[in-house]
């Protein structure tokens, strides 16, 4: 046991906190609540105080089940977001928690939410998404204190929780598309405008064209290059015309 934590210093810890270490100690949990600090009242000050990665901080989510007023405590990782849908299909209808109704039901305040030591003990849904992590890191109590712990030990300590899927899908990117590369010019030769068309034999630009084309950007020459295939099919036509 890490034994290091459980200093002398504990009396003078919040009342959430110390809940939270005699419940890891009567359940045989090998580390004690870790005080930061500074406050991590958000999954991103934790991983940024602890040097690790968002998705390693288990963030206690609670909402209020409809039916009954029961709290509903989802712990995910903190990089993901719960989906209401995913978790009322596993425990009913339920609606997001205000800070009064937190307090009540968990003793603890929003920011220092632990998944152990509620008043009142919750519906508990833990994240399948937790177990990328070897080690991850949930609130003790208080925005300042948090302890680690291994995912299945998550779900030992709230009492055999059920492990779901109830974050939303993460958003599909779209493929990146490569740049089309493009020649500095579409005419490799001295220009010759073309009187019927206006436009120059080797690389159908207009007379304006070319003589701005140094100065354009490459996506203010993106509307010429896209215009060029259409000149050279009327081109085509207007040769075989002149030809009939």
């Amino acid at each position: 046991m890490d034994r290091t934590e459980f200093s002398p210093r504990h009396q003078a810890l919040p009342d959430g906190v110390r809940r939270v270490r005699e419940v890891l100690a009567e359940r045989g949990h090998p580390h004690a609540p870790r005080m930061l600090d500074v406050p991590a009242r958000t999954a991103q000050e934790a991983a940024d105080a602890l040097g690790v990665q968002l998705g390693q901080i288990a963030k206690s989510v609670i909402f209020r089940r409809r039916a009954d007023e029961v709290a509903v405590l989802v712990v995910t990782s903190g990089d993901l977001r719960v989906d209401e849908r995913r978790v009322a299909a596993l425990v009913g209808p339920v609606g997001r928690a205000d800070a009064d109704f937190v307090k009540a039901r968990t003793g603890f305040s929003i920011g220092g939410v632990s998944p152990v030591g509620h008043a009142t003990p919750p519906v508990v849904l833990i994240d399948r998404a937790l177990f990328r992590f070897g080690q991850i890191w949930a609130a003790a109590g208080h925005p300042n204190a948090v302890f680690p712990l291994a995912p299945a030990e998550l779900s030992a300590l709230t009492g055999g929780a059920p492990v779901a899927d109830v974050t939303q899908p993460a958003p599909v990117s779209a493929p990146a598309v490569a740049p089309v590369q493009r020649p500095a010019s579409p005419c490799i030769n001295v220009c010759r405008m073309d009187a019927r068309t206006g436009w120059c034999e080797g690389c159908l630009r207009t007379i304006a064209e070319i003589a701005v084309w140094s100065r354009l950007s490459a996506a203010e020459r993106e509307p010429i290059w896209a215009a060029l295939p259409a000149r050279q099919t009327a081109s085509k036509i207007d040769i075989h015309h002149a030809q009939d």
